[in-house]
């Protein structure tokens, strides 16, 4: 008997479209059942999470299971969306993982300190970027148990 599918709905939040179509398509590898939605800035990110704007009725935007996070973003930085997240009652329960291309100390820090479930560096050869997602989506959407909506 094989591992039971699950659903789940991921956010990611990501600048580079590059890297956006290499984690989406990594992600989609697998047939799983997941609803994957792809914001570019860290406004966007807070405006689909808090339903404003464009995402205010809450079928644009569903509450995510999984947040993939990137540090450097315009407008507003990873950091800030991770406190800001975490800050919230509704939101704090969503497991964040920050998926960057730093590995600088300080950065990994400052991420734990903030919440932050998992800290993940982006490697650079295509082939390692791919399987370190299929990586984060194996433990993250199969093997770890995701807080559902309740909590």
């Amino acid at each position: 008997m094989g591992q039971p599918r699950r659903e789940a709905n991921i956010l990611l939040v990501e600048d580079n479209p590059d890297h956006a179509e290499l984690t989406l398509k990594a992600l989609k590898d697998g047939n799983l059942l997941n609803t994957m939605f792809w914001v570019k800035d860290g406004e966007e990110a807070l405006d689909f999470l808090f339903h404003r704007g464009r995402y205010a009725h809450p079928t644009s935007a569903p509450r995510p299971e999984l947040i993939l996070l990137d540090i450097q973003l315009p407008k507003i930085d990873g950091h800030e969306v991770l406190r800001r997240i975490k800050a919230d009652g509704g939101l704090r329960t969503i497991p964040v993982v920050m998926l960057t291309t730093s590995d600088r100390e300080d950065e990994v820090c400052q991420s734990y300190r903030a919440g932050a479930n998992s800290f993940v560096s982006k490697p650079v050869r295509f082939t390692d970027f791919v399987a370190r997602v299929k990586d984060l989506k194996l433990y993250w959407v199969l093997t770890s148990h995701l807080p559902s909506s309740c909590c």
